[in-house]
């Protein structure tokens, strides 16, 4: 089964995360044509939790023009087994915390991310 990048950006702007499992035990959180860890091209579409822990973090302090007007917080998240990046709210998350979908961040091309905040 499939997961477009456009059925993927739908359900986070439903509040949903989308994800695909492979066989070989590997949950990759973003849509792909093969499991990067086995290459099969046979992968499951599965609903992501809504909750999950930072796995890394960085601030970044100087944003790209049209993205933000001051400093923000990106960082990957592990959603059970597999891994989504994203933005933080305003509260500061650190490696370790537990943090759950929030909702979207558009950037101005029209593009969402998920949002994240601590719990």
């Amino acid at each position: 089964m499939t997961l477009t990048y456009a059925e993927w950006t739908e359900a986070l702007r439903e509040d949903r995360l989308l994800g695909l499992a492979c066989s070989c035990g590997h949950t990759n959180g973003t849509p792909t044509g093969a499991c990067p860890h086995c290459g099969n091209r046979d992968l499951e579409r599965v609903e992501l939790p809504m909750t999950g822990v930072v796995h890394t973090e960085t601030t970044i302090q100087v944003p790209p023009a049209g993205v933000a007007e001051r400093g923000y917080q990106v960082g990957v998240v592990e959603l059970g087994d597999a891994r989504v990046m994203g933005r933080f709210g305003d509260e500061h998350a650190a490696i370790g915390d537990e943090v759950a979908l929030a909702g979207v961040v558009e950037g101005d091309d029209g593009h969402p991310g998920p949002l994240f905040e601590r719990v």
